[in-house]
């Protein structure tokens, strides 16, 4: 039987799973780059990725080109956490599927 209370509650929700995601699939995403992706708001953004900072999932890369740009990147610990939600909701979907 699957422990569903396993399932990380910082990622689960849509927002912060969607930038997860974008986080995982390369290296660091532009600040305004996952805002473009997603549709996001500036605010609704933030929010996310300060909740995602705030249990070290993420962390901030600041450049300056002309004029200030932040990048955001997973930390090893957010690759780890995010892994094992993957792992977990793969087992959800399999018990899922050999029960039909």
């Amino acid at each position: 039987m699957i422990d569903f209370d396993k399932l990380d509650k910082t990622i689960h929700e849509k927002g912060r799973l969607s930038i997860m995601t974008m986080l995982a699939s390369r290296g660091e995403w532009k600040f305004q780059e996952l805002k473009d992706q997603l549709k996001m708001s500036d605010g609704n953004l933030i929010t996310h990725l300060r909740s995602l900072q705030k249990v070290g999932y993420v962390s901030t890369k600041k450049e300056i080109k002309g004029r200030k740009i932040t990048k955001y990147l997973l930390t090893r610990s957010g690759k780890k956490a995010f892994k094992e939600y993957l792992g977990l909701l793969e087992q959800i979907v399999t018990q899922g599927s050999s029960e039909s």
